[in-house]
């Protein structure tokens, strides 16, 4: 479709949708809630990884002494790294598949 032939449609189906002729397209998206992680699931997903405490923590963007306060269950992982955990844990291979870490 040319641009103009777009921009016609488009202006078109404003107008039938200010006078009410067409309803607007919507999309519904739901996210899923952030998933807590015990100490001992932290850990064990570290460890499937083969990573140390200092290389898991860089590649969250947090200190090793963070990690270390997450595994020995003093402290809880935020949201972001909620999320970041969540996704390594559903995908073990996700940090080398998004070039986030590479084995020489």
């Amino acid at each position: 479709m040319k641009i103009f032939d777009s921009i016609k449609t488009g202006l078109h189906e404003a107008i039938e949708y200010e006078k009410g002729n067409i309803k607007a397209k919507s999309v519904s998206i739901s996210v899923e809630p952030l998933q807590n992680f015990s100490a001992s699931e932290i850990r064990e997903i570290r460890n499937n990884l083969g990573l140390t405490q200092a290389l898991f923590g860089a590649v969250i963007g947090v200190s090793t002494k963070t990690v270390e306060a997450w595994e020995t269950g003093t402290n809880q992982p935020n949201g972001a790294a909620k999320r970041i955990i969540s996704l390594i844990k559903f995908d073990p291979q996700f940090l080398e598949k998004y070039h986030i870490v590479s084995k020489n």
